[in-house]
């Protein structure tokens, strides 16, 4: 991480900012899980004191528990962590999921994306197929669809929610409930036998609630972590979904649900 920091130090003319060093920290606890003020104030060349007042902002934002000389970082499902930061954890397994993801989407069909981060993977792959119409609440997804052409891309408006690339609220939800699309790719934060598909927070369930009742077929796409993590606010009953997308074969109690209520699981063959 060091080397990475320095580089891009130097991009920034030498100075870099405090949330962005927050973003990079968080970034760390990603892959470390726990940091020591030490460490990260010789990494960044910094004050121990500057770096305390870091883990005091992401403490006070939700993200991190402070510890005696360092902190590690909050995994539950209520905890919805920066864009930044969420578009670089399971990389491959969202690989995994977007390739699935575009065998299921047929040339000329419309499709919603919602503004998570497994769906600028989605949107990725799909820039291979021709004539779609794609309907997205991502700032990223539309930046990212900005160079396709012979497509109609749209953004649903709305607010753009902090800490985040998602457009959400009252105005993106009502644009969202005009359209009828073909499919819909969505993830979430929590996905759980009793507890169904939860997402952080009510701002971004009511989204997918509003693109989803537009959309003929719901693609759940979600990696193995989600599972069996409830978060604060549900977005949806499982069996309302008709096919979840995930990188690896779910446990044999999430299988026999899925059989039970309906529901197609797909995931990569062994």
């Amino acid at each position: 991480m060091a080397e990475f920091y320095y580089r891009q130090k130097a991009d920034y003319g030498g100075i870099m900012l405090a949330i962005e060093r927050r973003h990079y920290i968080l970034n760390h606890l990603q892959e470390k899980k726990r940091v020591l003020v030490s460490d990260l104030a010789q990494e960044f060349a910094v004050s121990e004191e500057t770096i305390r007042r870091d883990l005091d902002k992401l403490e006070q934002d939700g993200y991190v528990v402070k510890t005696y000389g360092g902190a590690f970082i909050k995994e539950e499902g209520n905890v919805d962590l920066p864009y930044f930061v969420r578009k670089k954890k399971n990389v491959i397994a969202k690989q995994l999921i977007a390739d699935i993801a575009v065998g299921l989407v047929e040339e000329g069909e419309s499709v919603f994306l919602d503004g998570s981060s497994t769906a600028l993977f989605i949107a990725k792959k799909l820039k291979s197929k021709k004539r779609l119409t794609v309907i997205t609440n991502s700032v990223e997804v539309l930046v990212e669809l900005a160079d396709v052409t012979g497509w109609t891309v749209m953004s649903t408006g709305g607010m753009l929610k902090e800490g985040s690339f998602a457009l959400v609220g009252s105005r993106a939800e009502r644009v969202a409930e005009v359209y009828h699309v073909d499919k819909m790719f969505f993830s979430c934060k929590g996905l759980d036998l009793s507890g169904g598909v939860t997402d952080a927070n009510d701002l971004d369930a009511s989204m997918k609630r509003a693109m989803a009742s537009s959309a003929k077929k719901l693609y759940l796409a979600v990696d193995g972590s989600k599972f069996s993590r409830v978060s604060f606010a549900k977005i949806m009953s499982i069996e309302k979904v008709d096919c979840v997308l995930t990188e690896q074969k779910p446990d044999d109690s999430y299988a026999a649900y899925f059989q039970e209520k309906g529901v197609t699981c797909i995931y990569p063959e062994v």
